[in-house]
């Protein structure tokens, strides 16, 4: 039976000289929510944590795509699709999109994620010609316009190969590594850092009638799961980052779950990525049907993350979300 351990994250001045923090970044802990599946949570000091766990939980996380993970970062979307959910054919033209990316680039953001293939419910796959014609141009021009990291949103590793020699230095893939096999080998060979992401199905299938046993620790299972895959297929475990995916084959009440208990994920040892920018739960719970005009449920989302110690923030609103982190880190009194 499967032992998890959630550390009850706390960001006040007044820190115990026993309390640990975690990840090397600007939470720290005194002590944890011991789950089991089949039994009460208990918690439990520290010092009661096996010496591995705590381990995965303290050590700093190494640096991702020239990015230091000591303090939040954020991930600008940059979408050259026709159908995302939300800026779909906003950035579809190359000049848009790098335009968009400079903006970005000028008002916050640490690295960028370029996609060309939407991955919204009910997305159809876009075939891997199409996806390369739109991303590599664009990522070309903000290579060579601009000194920020480059992610590449992909499944396929024929694109992020194409995105690579144009400069991209990180894969972001929705799938986990599952779509692709070779995509893990390419990303081992090319010593890059890989995001992967859970999801319940494929983008076409994955909002009907999502299910789960216990959502939080299922997640986190499947997430442990791949990273052994990826650490045997070649790849350095501290290369990676997880996301649990929120908005992808979950309800409103599986992503709360998962919002909540983030900081369970830190117990894998990886850096969490968030991805819950304009989406549709944020539409539901604050009443705001158009995704374009969810910024502020975005930002809210965040900072509840950031206050569990999530390193990367993948968000479409950059200077407002840059301007919520300086304010939250000044107020909080949080490390730079």
């Amino acid at each position: 039976m499967s032992i998890y351990y959630r550390p009850l994250c706390q960001t006040d001045h007044c820190r115990p000289d026993a309390a640990r923090w975690i990840a090397g970044g600007w939470v720290w802990f005194t002590h944890a929510e011991r789950i089991e599946r089949s039994k009460p949570s208990q918690i439990v000091p520290v010092e009661a944590l096996p010496p591995v766990v705590l381990e995965r939980l303290t050590e700093p996380r190494p640096a991702v795509a020239a990015m230091t993970l000591s303090q939040p970062r954020l991930m600008g979307i940059l979408n050259v699709t026709p159908d995302s959910f939300s800026d779909g054919g906003q950035f579809l033209d190359k000049e848009a999109a790098v335009g968009q990316a400079i903006r970005m680039a000028a008002t916050g953001a640490d690295i960028l994620d370029i996609g060309g293939e939407s991955t919204r419910p009910g997305a159809e796959e876009v075939p891997r010609e199409q996806e390369i014609e739109r991303t590599i141009p664009v990522i070309s021009a903000i290579h060579n316009e601009t000194h920020i990291p480059i992610s590449i949103d992909t499944r396929k590793a024929d694109v992020a190969f194409a995105a690579i020699k144009a400069g991209a230095t990180m894969v972001n893939d929705v799938s986990a590594l599952t779509y692709d096999t070779n995509l893990a080998k390419l990303t081992a060979e090319m010593g890059l850092p890989v995001c992967m992401m859970h999801a319940q199905g494929d983008p076409a299938t994955m909002q009907k009638e999502p299910r789960y046993e216990n959502v939080l620790l299922d997640v986190y299972d499947y997430l442990a799961a791949r990273i052994e895959v990826a650490v045997k297929a070649g790849l350095d475990r501290k290369s990676l980052v997880i996301d649990p995916g929120i908005g992808f084959g979950k309800t409103l009440d599986h992503n709360l779950t998962l919002l909540r208990n983030i900081s369970l994920f830190h117990s894998l040892g990886c850096p969490i990525l968030l991805g819950a920018s304009r989406k549709r739960f944020i539409g539901t719970l604050g009443n705001v049907p158009e995704a374009a005009n969810r910024m502020p449920g975005t930002i809210g989302v965040m900072l509840a993350a950031v206050a569990q110690g999530v390193q990367i923030h993948r968000v479409h609103d950059i200077e407002a979300s840059r301007q919520a982190l300086t304010l939250w880190q000044a107020a909080a009194g949080t490390r730079q």
